[in-house]
């Protein structure tokens, strides 16, 4: 696809020249239909991802990207949210896309690679199911917390392309569900991890964070899915609690595309 004069509209390079807008953020608006993340949710995780709690396993994904992804021409955020992983990735690669289905999420994001800059950044609204791109072009992929959709994955990934899946370990967030439940639970290993792609590394990050605020631990508890499976009567034990001790528990896994 090719950016119009104006600098307001892609097109498509096929013979239809299908065109599409940037939204007044920044953002390319590829799911018109709308859907993802709410505003609201969207938000809490902006307000405590900016607080770095996080950071150390930010960190980790992209010294691992760095490691087993050189010379990156094009790397894909595959469900990027309000863009706090894509931002520090983009520094490993000549050209950066973020796709995420929230409007309000690539909103966030754009308007943060505007502020910082970055030219080699890109934000649009889109299913990782139906990635927006022509197929063997992506060097890496980087799939953080969200559906891991390995047939397309391996569609726009080339010959021996990278993908980087980061989600919740055993143990992710068990001090919140501590406070909540009274029967608190252990994450079970996800289903939709890559069945047919070669794994070269698997690696367990944990480490302690302390929240000193009530807004924080809101904050947290309203960015993850507990927040839908918590009844009313549990939600209000956060109230007003003001400090917070819990693990945070990422597995990082590494996998390669192998014809």
């Amino acid at each position: 696809m090719y950016v119009s004069d104006d600098g307001k509209s892609v097109y498509c390079l096929g013979e239809r020249k299908h065109c599409f807008d940037f939204s007044s953020e920044g953002y390319l608006s590829l799911n018109p239909r709308g859907s993802g993340d709410t505003k609201e949710s969207v938000k809490s995780r902006k307000a405590f991802l900016e607080k770095n709690y996080f950071q150390t396993a930010a960190r980790k994904i992209a010294d691992m990207v760095g490691l087993y992804v050189k010379d990156c021409n094009f790397l894909v955020d595959a469900g990027c949210g309000e863009g706090y992983y894509t931002n520090l990735l983009s520094d490993l690669s000549e050209y950066t896309f973020g796709v995420d289905l929230s409007k309000y999420a690539c909103g966030y994001a754009a308007k943060k690679a505007r502020a910082d800059k970055k030219q080699n950044l890109l934000y649009a609204t889109s299913s990782v199911f139906d990635l927006p791109l022509m197929s063997g072009r992506c060097d890496c992929i980087v799939n953080i917390f969200a559906p891991c959709a390995e047939e397309e994955f391996c569609r726009v990934l080339d010959r021996g392309g990278v993908l980087v899946v980061a989600g919740a370990g055993k143990n992710h967030l068990l001090g919140l569900k501590e406070v909540i439940y009274e029967n608190p639970y252990v994450n079970t290993e996800r289903a939709d991890l890559p069945k047919n792609m070669l794994l070269i590394e698997k690696v367990n990050l944990s480490y302690d964070i302390c929240l000193r605020d009530n807004a924080d631990i809101i904050d947290l508890f309203s960015m993850t899915p507990y927040y839908w499976r918590t009844s009313e009567k549990d939600k209000t034990k956060l109230d007003k609690l003001e400090k917070l001790n819990t693990a945070v528990e990422f597995e990082i896994s590494i996998y390669k595309k192998q014809t």
